[in-house]
């Protein structure tokens, strides 16, 4: 495993839930953290303080992923708080409940826009440094509904599918260059959307119970530490996909 201390991180939506996890994982593991936030500015500003009372440098940013500009000054913020980004988690994104009749070309776009064009363009904007330093660690978080498909959101499933092939085209485009580029799949964590949803009961999964949000950070944590993991994409859920 590679050592991680002092290695810069970025984690998009890194205010709450899985993402904040994995700041936190990452933090824990040595490294610097940038945070990001759209909306909910006290939540990332809380995990920001956690990963500063644990040793570590941190630094929050707002930013809109969806957009080229922003994510643009968003990677440029990053590198001035903290230096340059040595770990992406793309972990910002959006889900939608809608049936497939209701779904309208501008909620297509926006899904696809902040799930998986904000990937591209936040990879897209860190890849140069990594290049030059021949290291990089580039981590997606998809879901289990880009595998699956999903009743709640056909555009949500599209997004998530393409966050894989986006990942599995840049890890064999990257292999040579010191930089690894995976995916982690998760389903039916214990996040806000997962508890507060009455529809969703533990006992959908086979090892009967919600996945718990440290249990994905570990396996980011594992993957920003492994030089040998690339194009995969790892599955978190308990038995639901067996892929």
């Amino acid at each position: 495993m590679d050592n991680l201390n002092g290695k810069v991180a970025l984690v998009t939506g890194g205010g709450r839930g899985i993402g904040r996890a994995i700041a936190l994982g990452l933090a824990g593991a040595g490294c610097d953290v940038a945070v990001s936030y759209r909306e909910r500015q006290t939540d990332a500003e809380s995990a920001a303080a956690e990963i500063r009372a644990a040793g570590r440098r941190s630094t929050v940013i707002q930013a809109d992923v969806s957009r080229g500009a922003a994510v643009a000054e968003l990677a440029r913020a990053a590198e001035s708080g903290l230096g340059p980004v040595d770990i992406l988690v793309n972990n910002a994104g959006m889900l939608r409940v809608q049936r497939m009749e209701d779904i309208r070309e501008e909620d297509w776009n926006e899904m696809l826009a902040v799930n998986l064009t904000s990937c591209f363009l936040l990879t897209q904007a860190v890849l140069p440094g990594m290049r030059a330093r021949r290291w990089g660690r580039i981590l997606n978080l998809s879901s289990v509904a880009g595998q699956a498909g999903s009743v709640i959101g056909l555009h949500y499933a599209a997004a998530k599918a393409g966050m894989i092939g986006l990942t599995r085209s840049y890890a064999r485009l990257l292999a040579k260059e010191g930089i690894t580029v995976n995916a982690i799949s998760p389903a039916l964590v214990a996040t806000e959307m997962v508890v507060g949803n009455p529809a969703v009961k533990p006992d959908m999964i086979p090892v009967g119970r919600f996945g718990e949000i440290g249990e994905v950070a570990d396996v980011a944590v594992m993957l920003a530490g492994n030089g040998y993991i690339t194009g995969q994409t790892i599955n978190v859920n308990g038995g639901y996909y067996l892929g």
